[in-house]
């Protein structure tokens, strides 16, 4: 399959732990949510239920989305030379605001206000294969070109 999900080890770890949680604590909980709502009898305007079964349907659903990635991924390689790449940990500074420190991951781990952003946003792939030193000028996705300097690469 052409269309892996690129995931860090840590990625991975994390999917496989919030799956297990989702199959051994979660679905566990909503069943007693049911379970607790169905003995307040009418179900008809009962909005506890209407609430589980959502909840239900929201497990269910991420359930299915992980078993999915983690029967369709690869693990991101280790990347042993200078260059900024997946994975690795970059210390940028976008035009005159303060130095920034993001790990590049795949699409699925991007979180910036966790420090780290996608491979496949402006910035990550703009960056992607430049050097400590480097300044490159990337288009926004709001069309603004900021200036991108690196100043390290980990």
């Amino acid at each position: 399959m052409d269309n892996l999900y690129k995931l860090t080890k840590q990625g991975f770890k994390d999917l496989q732990e919030e799956l297990e949680r989702l199959k051994d604590v979660d679905r566990k909980r909503n069943l007693e949510s049911l379970k607790d709502a169905r003995a307040q009898g009418d179900l008809s305007e009962n909005a506890d239920y209407d609430a589980a079964r959502e909840e239900q349907a929201r497990i269910e659903e991420r359930v299915k989305e992980i078993e999915i990635i983690l029967k369709n991924y690869e693990i991101i390689k280790e990347d042993t030379s200078k260059n900024v790449n997946i994975g690795k940990t970059v210390i940028i500074k976008v035009d005159d605001l303060p130095e920034q420190t993001y790990t590049i991951v795949g699409s699925l781990e991007a979180n910036p206000l966790k420090g780290k952003i996608s491979n496949e946003s402006p910035i990550g792939k703009g960056i992607i294969g430049t050097k400590k030193g480097q300044t490159v000028n990337i288009k926004t996705e709001t069309k603004k070109e900021v200036k991108v300097k690196i100043i390290d690469v980990k």
